[in-house]
């Protein structure tokens, strides 16, 4: 099946099976590294892109849904050469350990900022939730996030690295409670 999509500004044209993963057409035909194939049920967030100005699953969204559309890969943040605000706020931070879900971290982040340049804590862990960290690294994404929105207000706390839910583990995030 013959498609066009626009990835990172850039027109693309495939000829692929309309049913594949987004992700695996970003990575294997497109070559773009970045986003991650995390659980492939969508639940995780490590493969997280936005299309059309949305945040998607790229692991369970169809090539098909994307023709015709933009899409934006982690790659696709950086502008002249330029690290985005949040890829620079991540490394001041500290946020990764593993680094795995970071850039799908990082692009549910900045949709958020897109949509809310100074959001609240609460509007942070919401936009947030549904991104798993395996190491824990909860209240540095946070203090990422706040950093670039200009309203930092976290400090160091003890971390935890027992595996917990992500909404609970954002929500205990907030509250100082891990790392």
């Amino acid at each position: 099946m013959a498609l066009s999509l626009t990835v990172n500004g850039e027109q693309r044209s495939l000829d692929i099976e309309g049913d594949t993963p987004l992700l695996w057409v970003l990575r294997d035909e497109l070559g773009l590294k970045g986003t991650k194939f995390g659980c492939g049920a969508g639940l995780c967030g490590a493969c997280t892109v936005h299309l059309n100005g949305q945040p998607v699953r790229s692991c369970s969204t169809l090539v098909e849904a994307a023709a015709g559309g933009e899409v934006t890969t982690i790659e696709g943040l950086a502008e002249d050469g330029k690290l985005h605000a949040l890829q620079r706020a991540w490394i001041a931070e500290g946020v990764p350990q593993c680094g795995y879900c970071q850039s799908g971290q990082i692009m549910s982040a900045a949709h958020l900022l897109a949509n809310n340049p100074a959001p609240a804590r609460d509007d942070i862990v919401a936009a947030m939730t549904g991104n798993l960290c395996r190491c824990g690294t909860y209240s540095r994404i946070i203090a990422a996030v706040e950093s670039v929105a200009g309203s930092s207000s976290v400090g160091n706390s003890p971390v935890d690295s027992s595996p917990v839910d992500s909404s609970l583990a954002y929500d205990a995030a907030a509250a100082g409670e891990v790392s």
